[in-house]
C-alpha cells in the first residue's frame, strides 16, 4: 500500500512539474505570446525608438520630417524599413509638425502579431 501511495504521489508531483514547466516556457511576458514573438516585438520597439530619434535629429537639421527611406539615405538609420524582423516600417509625415512611424507585420507567418507605432511624443502604441 505504501508503494502504491508513493507511486501516486510521484505521478502527481510530475504532473504539477510538467504543468509549471509548460506554462513558463510557452508563454512570454506579453500575456501569452510565444517567446519568438516577444523577442521580435521588443526588437521592433527598439527600432521604432531609433527611427523616432532619427526623425527628431532630421527635423532639427532640415526643418521637416523624413520618410524611412530618406532617413536611411541620410545615414540617420542603418537598416532598411522593408521586412526587418518580419515587419515593414512606414512613415506618415505632416511636414515639420507631426510624424508617425508604423511597424506592421509583413511576414505571412506573423499573422495576428501586433502592429506598433510611434509618434513625435515618443509614445509607442500597440494595436
Amino acid at each position: 500500500m505504501k508503494a502504491a501511495g508513493a507511486v501516486l504521489g510521484l505521478v502527481i508531483a510530475l504532473a504539477i512539474g510538467y504543468f509549471i514547466f509548460k506554462s513558463q516556457f510557452t508563454q512570454g511576458p506579453m500575456g501569452g505570446a510565444p517567446p519568438q514573438q516577444t523577442i521580435d516585438v521588443m526588437g521592433v520597439r527598439g527600432d521604432l525608438i531609433s527611427i523616432a530619434q532619427a526623425e527628431r535629429l532630421y527635423l532639427a537639421s532640415h526643418s521637416t520630417y523624413a520618410s524611412v527611406e530618406q532617413l536611411q539615405q541620410d545615414g540617420a538609420i542603418t537598416f532598411s524599413g522593408a521586412n526587418r524582423r518580419g515587419y515593414n516600417y512606414t512613415a506618415e509625415i505632416s511636414g515639420g509638425e507631426h510624424f508617425r512611424i508604423v511597424a506592421a507585420p509583413a511576414d505571412p507567418a506573423k499573422t495576428g502579431w501586433p502592429t506598433l507605432s510611434i509618434d513625435e511624443t515618443m509614445q509607442i502604441t500597440q494595436q
